[in-house]
This record gives C-alpha cells, sequence and structure tokens, in this order.
C-alpha cells in the first residue's frame, strides 16, 4: 500500500472521527430543550424511569445513559425539577445529579378533618394520603405533644408554605410543628393569656366562630359574644357544634339543627354543657383565630341568622328580641322547603 493510499485512509477516518466528535458535541453540549416545564422523580426511581420522564424534553436520547454513567449519576434524587427551555443534555443530568429541586407550594385551609387535610397535601406532594393520616395519628407522636388523634388537627396553621416535593412524614410533621410554634409568638401568647385560655382553648373557639360564620368582617363580633358567655358562664349554645356531633355520628347532611339534636349527649354539645368542648370541630384559619384573640367588645349573647342578609347574623343581649329574630328566622327556612 503507498504511502498515499495510506495518507488518504488516515484523512477520511480522522476526518470521520472528527464528525463523529462534532455529532457527540452536538448531541450532549447543544439546546436540546424546547420548552418548560417539570418532571418529578418519585423514591426508588431508576435511570429507565427518569429517562421516560425527560423524553418529552430531551426525545429518545440514546446518550443519555451513556452520559449519566460517565458522569456517575446512578441512583436518581427524588424530587421536582424545573426543566428549562434551552438546556443541553449536560445541563439536565448534571441539575438531576446535583438534587436542586424546585421546592413546591403546599397550601391548604379549611379542612374540617385529619383526613380531609391529609387528601389535600397528598395532591400535592410525593406521600400519599394514608401514610400522611397515619403520622399525625402516630400514638407516640401523639403522646409526645399531649394531643389527641382529634386535637391533632388544631396545630396546623392555614397558609401557604414552600417544601420539597418528596418530603417525609417526619419531615412534614415536624414543619407544622414548628409552624404552630411560630405562630403562637409572645404577641398571641399575650393577648391568649388575657383571655385566660391556652393556645389550644383559642383554635378551638376559632373553630366554632368560623363554622358560625363565613363572613371575616362577622367574626370578632360572633367571637365577642361567645367569650361574653364564656365569663358569665352560659353555656355557648353553638349549632356548629351540633353539625360536628351529627357528622361524627355519620347522621347525614343538614342544614338545620332540630331540637332533638340539643339532646344528643357529648362532650360536644355545647346546649349540655358548659365552656369550651374537648377539641377544634374543624381547621379554624388565620382570620377566625385572630378574631378570637382581637374580639369586638360589646353586651351580646345571642345571635340569629338573618333571613333578609343572608350569610349574616342578627346580634342582640336581649332573649325576648332573640325569640322573635329566631322565630322570623324559623318561618323562612319553613317557607324555603329547610326543614332539615
Amino acid at each position: 500500500m503507498t504511502r498515499k493510499i495510506i495518507l488518504s485512509i488516515g484523512t477520511v477516518l480522522f476526518t470521520g472521527i472528527i464528525i463523529l466528535c462534532v455529532y457527540y458535541y452536538q448531541q450532549i453540549f447543544s439546546e436540546i430543550v424546547k420548552k418548560d416545564g417539570v418532571i418529578y422523580i418519585h423514591t426508588n426511581d431508576n435511570i429507565g424511569d427518569v429517562k421516560k420522564e425527560l423524553i418529552e424534553f430531551i426525545g429518545d436520547k440514546n446518550l443519555f445513559n451513556w452520559l449519566a454513567d460517565k458522569k456517575k449519576y446512578k441512583n436518581p434524587k427524588p424530587g421536582k425539577y424545573r426543566i428549562s427551555r434551552g438546556m443541553s443534555l449536560n445541563d439536565v443530568i448534571n441539575l438531576l445529579r446535583s438534587g436542586n429541586q424546585t421546592p413546591v407550594k403546599l397550601t391548604f385551609n379549611n379542612q374540617n378533618s385529619l383526613e380531609e387535610f391529609s387528601s389535600r397535601i397528598s395532591q400535592q406532594i410525593e406521600l400519599d394520603s394514608l401514610t400522611i393520616l397515619n403520622a399525625f395519628k402516630d400514638s407516640l407522636f401523639l403522646q409526645n405533644q399531649k394531643l389527641s388523634k382529634v386535637s391533632s388537627l388544631g396545630i396546623l396553621i392555614p397558609n401557604t408554605y414552600e417544601v420539597f416535593w418528596n418530603i417525609s412524614k417526619e419531615q412534614l410533621r415536624n414543619r407544622m410543628l414548628k409552624e404552630y410554634r411560630k405562630f403562637w409568638n409572645n404577641d398571641r401568647m399575650q393577648k391568649a393569656k388575657k383571655l385566660k385560655m391556652s393556645p389550644s382553648e383559642v383554635m378551638t373557639l376559632a373553630s366554632i366562630v368560623q363554622k358560625e360564620t363565613s363572613k371575616s368582617i362577622e367574626r370578632p363580633i360572633v367571637a365577642g359574644l361567645y367569650i361574653n358567655r364564656l365569663v358569665r358562664g352560659i353555656p355557648l349554645q353553638a349549632d356548629p357544634t351540633i353539625m360536628y356531633i351529627l357528622k361524627q355520628q355519620n347522621k347525614g347532611f343538614r342544614k338545620r339543627v332540630l331540637f332533638k339534636d340539643l339532646k344528643i349527649k357529648s362532650p360536644y354539645n355545647t346546649y349540655l354543657n358548659k365552656g369550651l368542648p374537648p377539641s377544634v370541630i374543624a381547621m379554624p384559619d388565620i382570620s377566625s383565630i385572630e378574631a378570637v384573640l382581637n374580639y369586638r367588645k360589646h353586651n351580646y349573647l345571642y345571635m340569629c341568622a338573618s333571613s333578609e342578609k343572608l350569610g349574616f347574623h342578627i346580634f342582640t343581649n336581649s332573649l325576648r328580641q332573640h325569640n322573635k329574630n329566631a322565630m322570623k328566622y324559623q318561618k323562612w327556612l319553613n317557607k324555603q322547603g329547610i326543614n332539615r
């Protein structure tokens, strides 16, 4: 073989190598991601699972496994990752390998039970609802925090929190405890002390206030009314506590409290028992808690739903006037055909 032929073959091979190198360089370092989005890597996902998640962003790139191996990306770190337009395959693997995931905004409010809370949260993070529920009902946790399976709902402060998508059940529980303690700062503790209430008692009253009215402007007035009753030793006679009992006893949904319901024997029956019930009857939001801590001072002892301004109440300190208001409202209910 002549030197000229050898040189020609060498040139072809060298050119081929150059072309191949350029091709691989483009495949690895060029912009391949054409749109913004997120992927979710679950706990115990393998490289194959990650590649499936990435297909819509990088296409079915055969180089993914090769580059992942070269960069020692073998054990995927779970989480939510934001993939940005213009990223290269190298950028994507570097991101996933770093574990630099994007936090999620965890939001909840107005959940009436731990079951509802767990269901709401499970829609936003990796944990399933049963795992979350069991974490907050764990006997050791309840014992250490001096809580019950019912009262543990009272440590949850409705808000928006930034957490990682793959947060563990212990981390979630600890975060909620931390936020609860943070919420009960010195200012709020002093206000609760003036009311001669503990934070849990404030939360309990706030849950009743919240269920009594959806109008935030009314809540400080309602809170003041209940506080007047507590101070004077008068039963709260709060219909929401009766509704809570009916729900716990699976009596079905009611729009109206009947006289026979007021005789149900239960520590939550505020018609039969003086003072506050044993725990919250729902998850109070911050406006309801603040309504109790900053209640409106007045002389009202009675309130009745208004038939003229729906959603609002009529307040009075006269039992005679209250009975008139109640009769008027009951007639309105009957006219509307609401008998249960």
